[in-house]
């Protein structure tokens, strides 16, 4: 207790043990990494902008708490561990594959299709003035955290653990840093000029793809579809937990929109990204809900909700670049775009338990095109919308970097799980999905008095 601790001797045999791993550590790791760069020392450092880029990675990291609360509300309770499981490990692997390699392939230098430098974070920089490396990185490690986990959406109640670890590792170390060097490290779409802020489809069109690859080839669960291919309704077992979610996620994507400005020289550019954020996140939930009770006769809680996460995921592309009313008109679109989403994924019979598919693959690529229709060269845009006389020039510039984009995920996360599968295997056992995932995979229950153990 106190601030000094209590010192009871010199260190034990366990402990002489793990100095000498950090002394290894320390030995391998150049001293030179540990310090500044050369590309600035402390005093060159923009103290406002690299607080503000720290409170908005902070802010991006609890999004991982609305996904976990948005992906277990909407399964059954005997998965709810399971996939949290699954949340916990995403950003953990993506924090390790980040630094490993993935930071290097994504900011490693100005290669057309890949980065080659700053392994380890060994002699790499900060690609932003005035801003220190580390927190220029750990933004970005909190990005993939995000694309990382809704795969877990997708493919939940019947996906092995240890296979979902993998496909974790590989999203994070490869797949998402090579899309992210395309459009953010200085790649070929960068010099097409592409645009896209905030990640519609680096962060949310990645992974939402990805969960479509993943979900197709893992096949519905047991009893979603009847003999005569129609789909059953197997509800989520906490609709509150679900709200909450995203209520943490709205709140979050203030930080992922707004701290994608890398700095605050533009405090009024922070001011109408936090406000288009909102507008497009409110106008999806209305729309969401009013097609809903329209064509099922109920305005839908799970559907609205989603429909919020709609709306944030089209606004993110375009979020600086455009005006609030076309944020709402964005926001709207996504709201459309997310139930008939579902229903078209349900009619392919696509078993997509969270909507991770509709929410953040199809309505990312909406928010990337609506770029070329919205988007203000004077708010930053690089070339003035369709709507805004700039002809199709940006809209089809946004077409083929959307379509490039996918394009490649699909292709690489169908040979990832592939390899996976004949590895591992994808997925659970009958007995296993049957019982519940958290029992056959992990050996406990979220809630407990559920299972009834028979004991001599």
């Amino acid at each position: 207790m106190g601030k000094n601790p209590k010192i009871s001797g010199p260190p034990t045999g366990t402990g002489r043990g793990a100095l000498l791993i950090a002394a290894i550590c320390l030995s391998l790791y150049p001293s030179h990494a540990l310090a500044q760069t050369e590309s600035g020392t402390a005093s060159s450092f923009d103290g406002l902008s690299t607080l503000w880029v720290l409170v908005a990675a902070f802010l991006v990291f609890f999004m991982q708490a609305g996904f976990g609360m948005v992906e277990a509300g909407l399964i059954r309770a005997k998965n709810a561990g399971n996939i949290l499981m699954k949340n916990l490990m995403d950003f953990c692997f993506a924090s390790l594959g980040f630094f490993i390699c993935g930071y290097a392939f994504m900011y490693g230098g100005e290669g057309l299709l890949i980065g080659s430098g700053g392994w380890l974070l060994i002699d790499a920089q900060s690609p932003v003035e005035g801003l220190p490396l580390h927190a220029f990185w750990l933004f970005q490690a909190v990005f993939v955290g995000v694309a990382a986990t809704i795969v877990a959406g997708g493919v939940a109640e019947r996906m092995r653990f240890i296979s979902y670890l993998a496909y974790s590792f590989i999203i994070s170390a490869l797949v998402y840093p090579i899309v992210g060097h395309w459009v953010w490290g200085g790649g070929w779409l960068a010099d097409l000029g592409f645009y896209d802020f905030a990640g519609s489809t680096v962060v949310h069109a990645v992974g939402g793809f990805a969960a479509l690859v993943g979900t197709w080839m893992i096949r519905p669960r047991i009893g979603k579809f009847g003999a005569d291919g129609r789909p059953r309704v197997i509800a989520g077992h906490n609709l509150p937990l679900v709200a909450l979610g995203v209520f943490i996620l709205w709140l979050g994507w203030f930080g992922f929109n707004g701290g994608s400005t890398l700095g605050f020289d533009s405090p009024g550019q922070v001011a109408l990204i936090a406000v288009n954020t909102n507008l497009a996140a409110a106008a999806g939930a209305i729309v969401a809900m009013s097609v809903a009770w329209l064509k099922f006769g109920k305005p839908d809680l799970a559907l609205a909700l989603n429909g919020t996460l709609a709306g944030l995921v089209g606004v993110t592309a375009p979020c600086a670049a455009i005006s609030p009313l076309a944020a709402i008109a964005i926001g709207a679109v996504s709201g459309i775009i997310v139930v008939y989403g579902i229903v078209v994924l349900d009619r392919c019979r696509v078993d997509d338990p969270v909507g991770a598919v509709s929410v953040h693959g199809f309505c990312g690529v909406w928010g990337t095109l609506a770029v070329g229709l919205f988007g203000q060269e004077a708010l930053g845009a690089n070339a003035d919308g369709l709507f805004y006389g700039g002809g199709f020039a940006s809209l089809g510039v946004q077409a083929i970097g959307t379509l490039a984009c996918t394009a490649f995920v699909i292709i690489c996360m169908a040979v990832a799980f592939k390899a996976i599968d004949l590895t591992f295997g994808l997925r659970v056992s009958r007995e296993s999905e049957l019982r519940g995932l958290d029992v056959g995979e992990h050996g406990m229950e979220s809630y407990g008095g559920f299972q009834i153990f028979i004991t001599e």
